[in-house]
């Protein structure tokens, strides 16, 4: 059955909306992520215009992440400290990112811009995250542990001026690498539809030193309100946020979520992390051949403006 979408302005089979939206959900219950980074893509694929699926995709993100996070509260591993300098950063990336989408937008360069950024951030993210897969592989298989950092060893970070101090993170360092952490989750989410999580969480581990443990949570804490506030900017700067399109997608990663979650128990963290790595770059092959095909139609005559 075919559902129009008004925003969208187009008709799309609403199994396959809520086969996407069950898809999503399902590698969020597997493998821990919000799915902004597919759902986009997979949108664009069955014709959801390219601002439409930046746009709505992120209410799914935000879904997912108040689920994620309420058990990371109930658990005390959210640090709201930091996650308020973060999302201080989110909300000034996102109000960029949604004047860049506009811009972008108008002159007739979104479809480009997003297709080669999530080309250009695929590609980088699967391929590091098949590599470091691999090699957990053959150390788990050779049984050798993997070397951490020892506690209290710094980098250039730590020296920045403007420091505040973290207790949930026992943390003392600048404010400032936290701003950008988050600014630049923010510009994500504004310009690809994404919650950012997968440039936040290492950014958080390598760069500012954040314990593991309260890692997940805190960025999951910042997502759902830079997402939210993102959304809200496209509705009323761009117009691009589909409620029909939006819902469909939601109860399908509800429902998803709830296989998905079952399936992960299954499978070793390795394992899962390399199978999340290849489908990222499948994604990833598949926007660059759908950039570099000839379209059917090489000139369209349509109204740009007033």
């Amino acid at each position: 059955m075919d559902i129009y979408l008004p925003i969208a302005e187009i008709s799309v089979n609403m199994a396959m909306l809520l086969g996407i939206g069950f898809a999503v959900g399902l590698l969020s219950g597997m493998f821990g992520v919000g799915g902004g980074f597919l759902v986009t893509p997979l949108l664009i694929f069955v014709g959801v215009p390219s601002a439409v699926a930046v746009a709505t995709g992120g209410n799914q993100v935000v879904a997912s992440s108040v689920s994620g996070a309420m058990a990371h509260w109930r658990r005390k591993s959210i640090d709201f400290n930091l996650g308020l300098m973060l999302l201080l950063g989110g909300i000034a990336g996102s109000a960029v990112g949604v004047w860049l989408f506009k811009m972008l937008r108008e002159s007739g360069h979104l479809d480009v811009v997003v297709g080669l950024s999530y080309t250009a951030f695929l590609g980088v993210v699967g391929v590091l995250m098949l590599g470091e897969s691999i090699r957990a592989i053959r150390r788990s298989r050779r049984g050798v542990l993997p070397a951490f950092r020892r506690p209290g060893q710094h980098n250039w970070i730590h020296g920045l001026p403007g420091k505040m101090r973290f207790k949930r993170s026992r943390l003392y360092i600048s404010m400032i690498p936290v701003l950008v952490v988050g600014a630049l989750g923010g510009l994500l989410a504004a310009l690809m539809g994404i919650g950012g999580g997968f440039i936040m969480v290492p950014a958080m581990i390598y760069l500012l030193r954040v314990p593991t443990n309260v890692v997940v949570g805190t960025s999951l804490f910042q997502i759902i309100f830079v997402t939210a506030i993102t959304t809200i900017l496209h509705a009323a700067t761009n117009g691009t946020v589909d409620i029909v399109l939006a819902f469909i997608l939601m109860v399908g990663s509800v429902i998803g979520a709830q296989f998905g979650a079952q399936a992960g128990q299954r499978l070793k963290a390795e394992q899962m992390r390399a199978l999340l790595a290849l489908l990222v770059l499948v994604v990833c092959l598949r926007i660059m051949f759908q950039l570099g095909v000839r379209p059917d139609d090489l000139y369209t005559i349509s109204v740009i403006g007033t």
